[in-house]
């Protein structure tokens, strides 16, 4: 049997504080909150590695580093609602309810939905509310939100999934442009999203946030 509790410290130690992530309340929920719980059964010993771990179907658990420092790019407090979109089996919904007020989660896959719904509750992640739903719709009856954070790469923004942005709350999305990848953080302020650079990195483009080929006739 593996030691995940060592592990989890080592990804902690290794590849989270070295990335300028200091706010406690992260380093404390990424120690808590055990990651090989929410992958699948046959990549359990890549949970702690520093890449995504598969999850299938184009789908991933962002690597821990570039989810800790987009949680600390997005300042979130235990104020806050938060939309956490493409939640897969609910491991960065588990961390952020560690953080924030409450969260609504959105997984578009059915079976995945369901298992992180049930880890969810195992794991008393209880003010966490879970929707099967296409990312691109989000759950605009829960919101709006103070934060958004989508778990994958973006080429285009979905206009649904900005309007469900509180006035003053702020986003953190992984543009992709080809294979490089820039995450940046977008503050709301009179309707308009500015956004600013927050650090590299890089995730397989979400389905239905990649850009439509236009075709010419």
């Amino acid at each position: 049997m593996s030691d995940f509790a060592t592990r989890r410290r080592m990804m902690v130690d290794t590849q989270v504080r070295p990335s300028d992530v200091t706010e406690f309340p992260i380093i404390d929920a990424m120690l808590t909150v055990p990651r090989e719980a929410f992958v699948p059964r046959d990549r359990i010993e890549a949970a702690y590695v520093s890449e995504h771990v598969e999850l299938g179907k184009g789908r991933v658990l962002l690597d821990p580093r570039v989810f800790a420092k987009m949680l600390d790019a997005l300042d979130v407090s235990n104020n806050d609602l938060v939309l956490d979109l493409g939640a897969g089996y609910g491991y960065s919904s588990a961390v952020i309810a560690r953080i924030a007020e409450a969260v609504v989660a959105v997984e578009d896959d059915e079976t995945r939905h369901d298992e992180a719904q049930a880890l969810l509750t195992e794991h008393h992640a209880d003010n966490v509310i879970l929707h099967n739903a296409p990312l691109t719709e989000g759950a605009a009856e829960h919101g709006p939100y103070d934060v958004i954070i989508i778990e994958g790469g973006v080429e285009v923004l979905p206009a649904a999934i900005e309007a469900q942005l509180k006035e003053g709350g702020r986003m953190a999305v992984i543009f992709m442009e080809g294979a490089l990848g820039t995450v940046k953080v977008g503050h709301k302020i009179d309707g308009v999203i500015n956004w600013r650079y927050a650090f590299n990195g890089t995730a397989p483009v979400l389905p239905g946030f990649e850009t439509v080929e236009e075709f010419a006739f």
